[in-house]
């Protein structure tokens, strides 16, 4: 997998390689994938972030 972000002093690039298996991607329908800092943590874990369920958001208010 290769990274690349721009530091505010130049541009950076990471390269991770995985000695055995594969990083399991987003399965997307689009050419760019957006992913948060934390998915972008489970994908290098090995984590399939499509796999996982969450739990849906609750909104709250404060009644009175």
């Amino acid at each position: 997998m290769k990274l690349l972000f721009f530091d505010r002093s130049g541009f950076v690039m990471v390269l991770k390689k995985l000695t055995e298996d594969r990083f399991r991607w987003p399965r997307r329908e689009v050419p760019v994938v957006v992913l948060t800092t934390e998915q972008l943590h489970w994908i290098l874990d090995g984590i399939d972030i499509d796999a996982m369920i969450r739990h849906p958001v609750r909104q709250y208010q404060i009644a009175g």
